[in-house]
């Protein structure tokens, strides 16, 4: 099959999906994965994709927000390892909050039990809390359909309930003079409250994330210490003005 023709049906699938896996575009053009993988490269320098892992999206607007299962075929080696490090940080009897987000999610399984109290806006978060064992509460509001995030004033009115000793945020963009963004303003103002809620705060970042910005400001850097993992990003601009902990992967 010529480029050409493999280039029309890699971008109409993706139109109708925004995510597409390497498989599925195997399958659909009949060619082997290195071809399809040449094929991501030059879609991708031309500007009508961005390469993941494991597949390919639509170049994302600032202000759109990626689904869950999108976020989910994103870098999940790294966000383990961030996720268990994140875990490891809590001690007991703390009460912590878990913003609603993948990495988040991937925390849940190396988590204590005992004597631990969880807070969270995350829909999907609650399930797996509840099933290790952990106190759980869920913050009330509007649920956002995309992520099963719960966000709007019901939420922020709820969050005014509690404090923490830590929590842990997800983030969309790390940038050193823009500082820590998200598409949803209304899910900015909801991270923005959980800080001033909290007595040590965390953002939880995979290298994709740094030197990104998207459309709503949730926080300076200084507002939070960075957890990541080590990679080739050059990190001492944002050492500069906040703590971040690379973690080996």
């Amino acid at each position: 099959m010529l480029y050409t023709l493999r280039q029309e049906i890699i971008l109409s699938l993706m139109e109708k999906q925004k995510v597409v896996t390497l498989e599925e575009l195997v399958q659909e053009t009949g060619s082997s994965e290195s071809t399809i993988r040449r094929d991501l490269d030059r879609l991708e320098k031309a500007k009508k994709l961005k390469r993941i892992h494991g597949g390919a999206s639509r170049i994302e607007d600032k202000s759109e927000e990626p689904s869950v299962e999108e976020k989910n075929l994103r870098n999940m080696k790294e966000k383990r390892v961030i996720a268990q490090y994140a875990a490891s940080i809590i001690e007991e009897h703390e009460c912590v909050y878990l913003d609603a987000g993948t990495t988040t999610l991937q925390m849940i399984s190396y988590l204590n039990p005992s004597n631990l109290i969880v807070v969270t806006n995350g829909i999907q978060l609650v399930g797996p809390l509840v099933e290790k064992g952990i106190s759980t509460y869920l913050v009330g509001g509007l649920i956002k359909s995309k992520t099963g995030a719960m966000i709007g004033s019901g939420a922020i009115k709820s969050l005014e309930n509690y404090r923490f000793d830590k929590c842990f945020i997800g983030i969309n963009g790390i940038h050193e003079e823009w500082g820590y963004t998200t598409p949803d303003p209304e899910e900015s103002i909801l991270k923005q409250k959980v800080l001033e809620l909290s007595q040590e705060s965390f953002v939880l970042a995979d290298p994709s994330k740094f030197g990104k910005s998207t459309f709503s400001k949730v926080a300076s850097l200084q507002e939070a210490s960075i957890i990541t993992v080590k990679s080739n990003i050059q990190l001492s601009s944002y050492e500069k003005k906040t703590i971040v902990k690379a973690v080996e992967f």
